[in-house]
């Protein structure tokens, strides 16, 4: 028997890894790391046993990891902590015994040069660091993260970015999290995964289909790193998390967050899904 453990299974990523992994192992097999009852309580409701455990607490940590085989450390939602904060995971994993680890980085995280790989790369490191067998699972950018400003692009008539004419090869948070099932679930140990989206594509070409789409012209409006973070931060994101994202933007540009292997939808076995159902789905 071997028992599978994702952490972060509280977060929109974490559920559907835990819901694909449950179609590929036994349900029985199957751990979500989660913080609250409440999460506890939704798991309760789908037949999925649970640990407790944060990032922040090593101690609770290899608790939590007691008898786990396979574990999938999604990365942490707080920038800036991360680092520490897998630290803590791999440190923990190793006490505990743990013989595999599937991490999701971010993708061409060590030839990209953004901001927000820093971390990444330093997770990357202790993971090799530590010896235990692993999997590097190198996300691109979330569809999601796109449509998430579609009412006020459709509000303004704009999408904003410094991103200029680079090529967005985005898929679904279900694309990635039926990857990192997979993997967890056995079968690609050790291996460096590239994964994005089939179908790449710039910004403006972004607008225009959801101008298409939703009967409203939307335009893309392209800005120096510099304004576009002063306008994050004036749309009421914090300073430091604001620069990150338009560096994000600014690095896509040079094409950070292009990949044309299609690695993604050979690992999952169907194409990704295209920018324009998932503006479909947003726009409903």
């Amino acid at each position: 028997m071997t028992t599978y453990l994702v952490t972060g299974a509280s977060g929109q990523l974490g559920h559907l890894v835990v819901d694909h992994l449950a179609t590929l192992v036994a349900k029985d097999d199957v751990l979500a790391l989660v913080r609250s009852d409440k999460a506890a309580d939704a798991y309760a409701a789908k037949g999925i046993a649970t640990r407790r455990g944060d990032y922040t607490d090593e101690a609770a940590l290899e608790a939590a990891f007691a008898g786990v085989d396979r574990l999938l450390l999604i990365s942490s939602s707080e920038v800036g902590q991360r680092a520490t904060q897998h630290g803590n995971v791999i440190k923990a994993a190793k006490a505990a015994g743990v013989k595999f680890i599937a991490y999701t980085s971010i993708l061409n995280a060590d030839t990209g040069n953004m901001a927000l790989a820093e971390e990444h790369i330093a997770t990357e490191a202790m993971l090799k660091d530590s010896g235990i067998p692993h999997t590097l699972l190198r996300n691109g950018w979330y569809s999601e993260n796109i449509t998430m400003t579609l009412g006020q692009d459709l509000e303004m008539g704009q999408h904003f970015g410094a991103a200029q004419d680079g090529k967005l090869a985005t898929a679904t948070r279900k694309d990635y999290a039926e990857a990192a099932a997979i993997v967890l679930a056995g079968g690609h140990d050790g291996e460096v995964l590239e994964l994005a989206g089939d179908a790449a594509y710039t910004l403006t070409e972004y607008a225009a289909t959801v101008t298409e789409l939703s009967g409203k012209e939307v335009t893309y409006t392209d800005m120096p790193e510099a304004a576009f973070t002063e306008a994050l931060v004036g749309a009421g994101l914090p300073g430091p998390f604001a620069a990150i994202l338009a560096d994000s933007d600014a690095k896509a540009a040079k094409g950070s967050l292009f990949d044309d292997s299609k690695t993604l939808s050979k690992l999952i076995g169907h194409p990704t899904e295209p920018i324009a159902e998932t503006i479909k789905a947003a726009l409903a």
